[in-house]
């Protein structure tokens, strides 16, 4: 059985789709906080458990007879996200799965400007420690950002944000996908889905200044990129209504995208997935056309 944390999540509910596409139901599980929210999912035969990472006992139920266990990084940062980690996959091989796949990241580094890369850093280096097998995706960074980057630029003309750099945006399909053939592979796939892997990235990097451009080829008028001062930045985004530490965690992706942190592309997400990972256009094209 394979058993998957994050299941009614944005990523996570698309690998179970992707999943049960390759599958048998009865061959998958997930364990979630709130159990009423996979209600769907147990309709379709797969097996839902209550399992929380801040709780280890509610994890040896929920992991049960799974062979892999798919573990979704945890929200949190700092250490209550390490910790929640080890507790999963502490528990993952207690329960006796042969085999961890957990959702990393590109930039992984113990010293990134971004707090959730040190939190992949420190998780990796656990996995290491371990005797196991396990597979790191390392994700390119989610492509859903922008349109929460690019706040009101459509409707004023004016995409306002920090000075940042190039990021690999990569979508939510194409790393579930390619995440649900890594859980259906078992890790054969030459090694290409074994221990860490390549970053998992869309197939280009843009900077806003290129959101920019081409969300003005797509309405047909300029959208003009500002920069703004990180404290200029901060203290607008407090003032309407943003917390103290979630700007500042925010500041952190603008830090880390202008260091060069996210300026990374490479070929094996379309590898993986046998075809060309989707271009941050086709997302963007997809958001204008909804409005």
């Amino acid at each position: 059985m394979i058993v998957l944390t994050g299941a009614t999540g944005q990523l996570g509910s698309q690998i179970v789709d992707q999943l049960l596409a390759r599958i048998p139901a009865d061959q998958v599980g997930v364990s979630v906080r709130d159990t009423a929210k996979a209600a769907e999912l147990a309709k379709r035969g797969v097996r839902v458990r209550r399992g929380d990472y801040s709780e280890p006992d509610t994890l040896s139920y929920a992991f049960e007879g799974a062979d892999q266990v798919f573990v979704v990084s945890s929200g949190a940062t700092g250490s209550e996200a390490v910790a929640q980690h080890t507790n999963a996959i502490d528990a993952a091989r207690a329960a006796g799965a042969a085999r961890v796949v957990y959702t990393s990241h590109q930039a992984v580094s113990s010293d990134s400007l971004f707090p959730p890369m040190r939190d992949h850093a420190a998780t990796e280096r656990y996995f290491a420690e371990q005797h196991g097998a396990f597979t790191s995706l390392r994700n390119g960074f989610y492509a859903a950002t922008v349109p929460w980057l690019i706040g009101n630029a459509l409707e004023s003309g004016t995409l306002s944000a920090p000075d940042d750099g190039p990021v690999s945006w990569t979508t939510h399909a194409d790393l579930a996908e390619a995440a649900a053939i890594a859980l259906a592979d078992g890790g054969s796939a030459d090694g290409e889905l074994s221990g860490p892997t390549a970053p998992l990235t869309g197939p280009e990097t843009l900077d806003l200044e290129a959101v920019a451009g081409i969300l003005s080829d797509l309405t047909g008028r300029r959208i003009s990129r500002v920069i703004v001062g990180d404290d200029e930045w901060k203290a607008g985004a407090i003032a309407h209504g943003m917390p103290d530490g979630a700007a500042e965690f925010t500041l952190g992706i603008f830090r880390a995208a202008r260091r060069g942190e996210f300026a990374v592309t490479d070929p094996a997400l379309e590898r993986i997935l046998g075809r060309p990972a989707a271009s941050l256009a086709s997302v963007l094209e997809k958001l204008v056309a909804g409005q």
